[in-house]
């Protein structure tokens, strides 16, 4: 049986991660207060971001970054795209 919880960035109740996705303090927030959707949307930014800013999730600075996005993305209501960046044509 999965776990529900009332997501921050959804608004809705609905299903809840497995596991913490993240360490810290932050990992448990996540784990708390995000469902399993919003945590796909946060990986497809993510990936994004990674891509764009050609960032290496091994790097500390990056992670940094990556972290501070992430609290933007799924608790302050958003994040930008990386400057320059256009969508893909659909």
């Amino acid at each position: 049986m999965s776990r529900t919880v009332f997501c921050e960035k959804m608004q809705h109740e609905a299903e809840g991660l497995a596991f913490v996705p993240w360490p810290g303090p932050l990992g448990k927030r996540v784990f708390e207060h995000i469902c399993r959707e919003a945590w796909q949307q946060w990986l497809a930014h993510q990936t994004m971001l990674i891509n764009e800013n050609r960032l290496s999730p091994m790097n500390p600075e990056h992670r940094v970054f990556l972290e501070a996005e992430m609290e933007k993305f799924l608790f302050a209501g958003g994040a930008e795209k990386p400057a320059g960046y256009v969508a893909p044509d659909a």
